[in-house]
């Protein structure tokens, strides 16, 4: 798409001036939809605060380029928001951190609560001028070596009830997307379906050149290497690219660059109502 670098993150102490004109990432390991999502870590900022630091370098954008070009800009830039599996895996699916809610509430009512949070954050972004928003869908999180070590009783296939979640919120997300794409004037939503990108990965790997897709590249113990985080202690395989996971939760490079091809040039099966390229261009 042109970029020659990753855009820089937030906090970076260069993402200063002029730099923020050219994009800025404001993820975080650990964040979510609901902002008690992922405490078990501490510093993590959740999506209302990364809106927030949003809103911050918008008031940057115009104090440098004014407000009428700013508000060009944000009409011209693509919005990419990714988030959710740790609503999951670091919330409903912790028995450390919601066996509360895990006894009292169904899944989908977390799954309705999630959707209902998530219409007023990407409402808000729309707000402080978004047009051009790519919205990813939760993967497959029953498949990641995590799941699969804490729930040994699977044997060898992914974890059916993290999926089944998935599968609820994202039946549901694409639901809210086409909602927001009408009712949001002059927005430009794309419903990335990664869940549907990793899984044809996991069916179809040899094809893609992996030979590995249950099991963490970088790992210290359990079966699938997904019980403890990639860290200093951890041995690494010798191989990155042939494994789908590179540690107990994330995909390595190799799958992520798949992911991203199939998002910037797929059919409507990967992403709709058109690709990342389309979008840009339209």
């Amino acid at each position: 798409m042109g970029f020659k670098d990753f855009t820089p993150p937030y906090l970076a102490p260069t993402t200063v001036g002029s730099v923020v004109l050219q994009g800025v990432n404001y993820a975080s390991g650990g964040g979510g939809i609901l902002n008690h999502t992922g405490k078990i870590f501490g510093g993590r900022i959740n999506l209302d605060a990364q809106m927030d630091n949003f809103a911050n370098t918008k008031a940057d954008i115009i104090s440098i380029i004014g407000a009428s070009a700013a508000l060009e800009l944000f009409e011209r830039a693509l919005f990419s928001v990714a988030i959710g599996s740790n609503d999951f895996i670091n919330n409903y699916l912790t028995p450390v951190v919601s066996v509360v809610e895990q006894k009292l509430v169904a899944p989908e009512t977390f799954v309705a609560a999630l959707i209902s949070r998530f219409r007023i954050q990407l409402t808000r972004l729309y707000n402080m001028g978004a047009r051009r928003i790519v919205v990813a869908n939760v993967g497959p999180i029953g498949c990641i070596p995590y799941q699969r070590d804490i729930n040994p009783s699977a044997g060898d296939g992914c974890v059916a009830f993290p999926n089944q979640l998935a599968q609820l919120f994202n039946s549901q997300l694409k639901g809210l997307v086409a909602e927001l794409s009408i009712n949001l004037k002059g927005s430009k939503f794309a419903y990335a379906d990664v869940y549907n990108i990793v899984e044809d990965i996991f069916i179809n790997y040899l094809s893609y050149g992996f030979q590995n897709t249950d099991s963490s590249c970088c790992y210290l113990t359990g079966h699938h290497g997904g019980i403890v985080p990639c860290g200093p202690p951890s041995k690494v395989c010798p191989d990155r690219s042939k494994y789908v996971f590179w540690d107990p939760y994330h995909p390595t490079d190799a799958a992520n660059a798949i992911i991203a091809k199939r998002l910037v040039d797929g059919d409507s099966n990967d992403i709709s109502p058109m690709n990342i390229r389309l979008l840009l261009e339209s």
